[in-house]
Formats: structure tokens, C-alpha cells, sequence
């Protein structure tokens, strides 16, 4: 059984969440795996090369009231919520309904310094090999993300460069930095 306070204990040095966020995602996990899909997350960014963060926030139990309604047995985890790289999150284990299945038409962009950074990303986060283009990958959990280098946008901006930049990207899986770089000299 999760016990909320024991296990807050063993998350706290991924620090306190941003309350004062008027605007969170709500990813609804169709599977039930929300919570196992933020703690993934939480370790993948605080064990990630660079500059990013992450921290648990809530996790709301579902109560009696909700059985009928949510599926969800009274007392297992119905929300978690946690902070990405500053950006609030929040988990539904909603349950099977297929008007709120996830797809790509959502996605999540990291931006990246390095190579080493898209690769550690690219590592833990692509797991859908058909769903991979241009820096885009599917996790286990079905979430969409962008492993993109954080020039990617300067970059496509100049329109001197867009044009040799996007030629060199669009029949990539795996953003690779260098050919990037070269691109939009």
C-alpha cells in the first residue's frame, strides 16, 4: 500500500512543487499508470547530463465516493502530481476511455545543450520506434515528447538558416546536434 507520508520522505530532495501555477497539464493514463509514469519521470530528469529538474508534488487517493464513477478502488492513487524542468504536471489514472487515450497530437519539448543530453533523453523516453521523426518519440507510458537541442528554435528562426536546417532534421529519428550545427552555418 502506498503510504503518501512514507514514500514523501524518500522523494524529498526533488523539493517542493510550484503552487502558485495557474496552469498545470493533466496527462490522463488510460492504463492506471500515472504514478508509475511521474516517478519514472522524476527519476529520468534528476538523473539526466545538464541542467534539469524534477519534484514530486501531491498524490491524491481516490475516495469511496469515486468508485462508481472513476473505476478507481477506494484508497489507490487517482492523481499525482509533479514539476518537470519547472513546468507543473498532474497524472490521472482515469482509466479505459477512448476519447482521452493519448496521442501525438500533444507532445512535450526538452530542450537540450548537448548531445549527451538528447541521447540520455532519447534513451529513457523512445520507446515507440514507428513514432520516432525529427527529435519526436513515444515513451512506455504513450507520451509524446520533442528531444530537441535548444539552438533547434534560433536556428529556425533565421531564415538563412531554416531552409538547410530543416533538410538536414526532417529525415532524422534522433536529433543529431553536430549535423544541425553544420547545417546552419
Amino acid at each position: 500500500m502506498y503510504s503518501y507520508k512514507t514514500n514523501t520522505k524518500k522523494f524529498l530532495r526533488y523539493g517542493k512543487i510550484n503552487k502558485m501555477s495557474k496552469l498545470i497539464t493533466c496527462i490522463w493514463f488510460v492504463n492506471n499508470d500515472g504514478e508509475e509514469a511521474i516517478k519514472y519521470y522524476i527519476d529520468t530528469f534528476n538523473s539526466a547530463p545538464g541542467n534539469h529538474e524534477a519534484k514530486l508534488g501531491d498524490i491524491t487517493k481516490a475516495p469511496k465516493a469515486s468508485e462508481e464513477v472513476s473505476g478507481r478502488p477506494e484508497g489507490s492513487v487517482l492523481t499525482a502530481e509533479c514539476e518537470l524542468d519547472g513546468i507543473s504536471f498532474m497524472a490521472l489514472n482515469g482509466g479505459p476511455v477512448d476519447q482521452f487515450k493519448l496521442n501525438g497530437a500533444t507532445s512535450y519539448i526538452i530542450e537540450c545543450e548537448t548531445q549527451e543530453e538528447i541521447d540520455f533523453f532519447w534513451e529513457k523516453l523512445s520507446a515507440v520506434p514507428g513514432a520516432e521523426q525529427c527529435g519526436w518519440c513515444t515513451d512506455k507510458f504513450g507520451v509524446t515528447w520533442q528531444i530537441v537541442p535548444r539552438i533547434l528554435d534560433e536556428m529556425m528562426r533565421d531564415p538563412q538558416k531554416a531552409e538547410a536546417v530543416t533538410a538536414a532534421f526532417m529525415p532524422m529519428k534522433k536529433i543529431d546536434l553536430e549535423t544541425i550545427k553544420k547545417a546552419g552555418e
